[in-house]
């Protein structure tokens, strides 16, 4: 783990980390001004989202490095649970 993760830990107690996941998934569409993005990875049933300005090329089959937390929505009145991904990197 670097330091910026650490730092980042260390700030906000709610935040996880998590090296070296497979990803088994990766979806992106456009959400007005940005990407949506939707990673599934090897061994987790939650999806973990983020959005960006661009489009990446495709993560399915990499691994990766997250940072994230954990977040309820709302979908047609049934409460799901997230991931909110705060930094992405390939492993």
């Amino acid at each position: 783990m670097n330091k910026t993760v650490k730092k980042m830990l260390a700030a906000h107690e709610h935040l996880l980390h998590m090296e070296d996941a497979m990803v088994t998934s990766h979806t992106q569409r456009e959400s007005g001004e940005w990407v949506q993005h939707t990673l599934m990875l090897q061994g987790y049933d939650v999806p973990f989202k983020f959005r960006r300005v661009k489009k990446y090329k495709s993560l399915q089959g990499q691994r990766v490095s997250l940072v994230y937390y954990p977040e309820t929505t709302s979908v047609a009145g049934i409460e799901l649970e997230i991931m909110q991904v705060v930094r992405i990197k390939r492993a």
